[in-house]
C-alpha cells in the first residue's frame, strides 16, 4: 500500500512532538514539582503512622480478647518493656474472668512490679479458693497484695497462716508484715507470738523477723535486740533482726546494734553497720568511720551506705580514698553513691575530679557521672557532654554508652541543642535516648525532629517516637 501525499490543510495522524509552541500551551497547566509535593506527601506519611497505630492497638486487644496464654504472656511482657498501662483495664477485665494460671500469675507479676492496683479483688479470691488454683497463680496472688500494701488482705493471710499450708507459708509471713493490717503493733505481736509459741519451722523463722521489721512496729524492737544481741542465735537470724531494728529506727535498738559491730562473724559485723544508718550520735558516726578500716569487704560496703543514709559529711574523705583506692569495685561504687548523697562542696569537687579524670575505671566515672547529673545538672552540663564526645571520638562503647545512659534520665535547662544533634545521629541508641530526653524535659521545639523518628523503619524505634509526641502533646497532623 502506497503512503497518501502529505496535504498541510488536514491533521497530521503521525506522533507529534512538543515544540515552543505546544510549551507555551503547557505553561498554564505546569507539572507538579517536588516541593509542591510535600504537603500531599506528609499527609500520606502520617496517616500512615496514625493506621499503623491503629492497628498495633486493635492487633494487641485481639491478643487479649482471642490470644492464647503464650500470645498473652508475650504482650505482657511487651508491655512491661514499654513501661506503659495504656491496657491495664482490659487485663484487669480479662484477669476477673479467667482461671488460666499463666495469664493470671502473669497479670498479678506484672501489677505488682509497678505497685499498680486493681486486681485486690481478684488476688484476694485466688487464695480464698486456693483449691481451685495453681500453686504459682496463688504465690503470685500473695505476692502482689503484699507489694501493693493491701490492708484488706490481712485477715486472709492470717487465715492462710492457721491453715497450716507450707507451701504458702514463706510468702504470707512476707506479705503479712508489709500490709500489716489497721493495726501495725496488732500485727506484730501476732508475727512474734507465731515465732515464740507455734511450730514455725527453721525455714520460716527468717522471714517472720522479716516480717516483724516491715511493720514497723516500735513495740517489736525488744524481741528484734534480744534476737540480735544472743550468740547462741544463727547467724543469718541476728542478721535478719539487726535489719529489722533498722527498718523500724528506734533508738531501742541502737545498743544491739552497737554490739554487733564487734561481732566475731564478719558478716553479723557488716549487717550491723548498716544498720546504724537511722541513727545518730557520736558513737554511731566513730563506728561508721572505723569501719572504713575493716578488712572484710561488705563492711566497707555498710560503711558506706550508713553514711549515706546518714550524710555523714565527716565521712567525705573517707569514701574519696575508697573510691580511688578500694580493690573491690562494689566498695568503689558504693563510696561514690555515698558522695553523691553527702552532696556538700567537699563531695561535689571529689564526684568531679573522679568524672574527669580520665585514667579512672569507665565503672568509677560513669558512677562519679551519675551523681553529678543528679545533683547539679546545670552546672556540670557542658563537661558532661564534652566528655561524652570525648569517649565517642575515642570509640570507647561502654563509657559512652553509660554517659548517653545519663544523660537521657537528666532533667534540666540548656538540653536542646544537644538532643537535636542525638535525634539526628543515625544511631538507633542515640535517638532512643534523645526521645527520653525529650519526654523527661519538654522539649515541643524538637517536634519536626521526633516525627522524623517516627517514620523510621525500626518499629520499636518509631513507637517510641509516637508515645513521646502523645504524652508531650505533639499532634501528628
Amino acid at each position: 500500500m502506497k503512503n497518501k501525499p502529505y496535504n498541510p490543510r488536514t491533521p497530521d495522524p503521525r506522533p507529534q512532538t512538543l515544540d515552543s509552541g505546544h510549551f507555551d500551551k503547557l505553561s498554564d497547566h505546569p507539572l507538579p514539582t517536588p516541593h509542591s509535593l510535600l504537603p500531599f506527601l506528609l499527609l500520606f506519611f502520617l496517616s500512615s503512622l496514625v493506621m499503623a497505630q491503629t492497628d498495633l492497638e486493635e492487633k494487641r486487644l485481639n491478643t487479649l480478647k482471642y490470644g492464647t496464654e503464650t500470645e498473652i504472656a508475650a504482650l505482657i511482657q511487651t508491655l512491661k518493656n514499654e513501661g506503659t498501662d495504656s491496657l491495664d483495664n482490659e487485663i484487669i477485665a480479662l484477669v476477673e474472668n479467667t482461671r488460666n494460671q499463666k495469664i493470671v500469675g502473669g497479670a498479678f507479676a506484672f501489677f505488682a512490679e509497678r505497685e499498680k492496683s486493681g486486681l485486690e479483688t481478684r488476688a484476694i479470691r485466688a487464695i480464698k479458693e486456693r483449691d481451685d488454683e495453681g500453686n504459682d497463680t496463688v504465690l503470685a496472688a500473695i505476692d502482689y497484695l503484699g507489694k501493693i500494701k493491701t490492708a484488706a488482705a490481712a485477715p486472709v493471710f492470717r487465715e492462710l497462716l492457721e491453715s497450716g499450708e507450707k507451701r504458702y507459708m514463706n510468702a504470707a509471713f512476707r506479705s503479712l508484715g508489709q500490709v500489716g493490717g489497721q493495726n501495725a503493733d496488732d500485727t506484730a505481736e501476732y508475727l512474734i507470738d507465731y515465732y515464740e509459741n507455734r511450730d514455725a519451722g527453721d525455714e520460716n523463722r527468717r522471714d517472720i523477723i522479716v516480717s516483724i521489721g516491715a511493720t514497723g512496729s516500735a513495740k517489736a524492737v525488744p524481741f528484734l535486740a534480744g534476737l540480735a544481741s544472743d550468740s547462741e542465735t544463727r547467724p543469718v537470724l541476728r542478721m535478719a533482726a539487726l535489719d529489722s531494728i533498722a527498718k523500724i529506727g528506734d533508738t531501742a535498738g541502737l545498743d544491739a546494734v552497737l554490739l554487733c559491730i564487734s561481732a566475731k562473724d564478719p558478716n553479723i559485723r557488716a549487717t550491723a553497720v548498716a544498720a546504724l544508718g537511722p541513727f545518730s550520735g557520736k558513737a554511731v558516726d566513730d563506728a561508721i568511720l572505723d569501719a572504713f578500716r575493716d578488712s572484710f569487704y561488705k563492711t566497707r560496703i555498710a560503711a558506706a551506705q550508713a553514711s549515706r543514709q546518714r550524710k555523714l559529711a565527716a565521712a567525705v574523705p573517707y569514701l574519696k580514698f575508697r573510691a580511688e583506692n578500694d580493690e573491690v569495685p562494689a566498695v568503689k561504687d558504693e563510696a561514690i553513691r555515698a558522695l553523691g548523697a553527702i552532696a556538700d562542696r567537699e563531695s561535689a569537687n571529689t564526684l568531679e575530679e573522679l568524672f574527669t579524670a580520665r585514667k579512672n575505671s569507665d565503672r568509677v566515672r560513669i558512677a562519679a557521672g551519675e551523681m553529678i547529673m543528679q545533683n547539679e545538672p546545670e552546672r556540670f552540663l557542658d563537661t558532661f557532654i564534652k566528655e561524652l564526645d570525648e569517649a565517642k571520638q575515642k570509640n570507647q562503647t561502654a563509657l559512652y554508652n553509660g554517659f548517653l545512659k545519663i544523660i537521657g534520665g537528666t532533667k534540666c535547662s540548656g538540653l536542646e541543642d544537644i538532643t537535636r544533634r542525638l535525634m539526628q545521629n543515625s544511631g538507633v541508641i542515640e535517638r532512643s535516648t534523645a526521645l527520653d530526653m525529650a519526654a523527661n524535659n519538654r522539649l515541643t521545639a524538637l517536634a519536626d525532629e521526633m516525627k522524623t523518628i517516627a517514620g523510621d523503619k525500626n518499629e520499636n524505634l518509631a513507637g517510641k517516637a509516637r508515645r513521646t509526641m502523645e504524652k508531650l502533646g505533639i499532634s501528628n497532623g
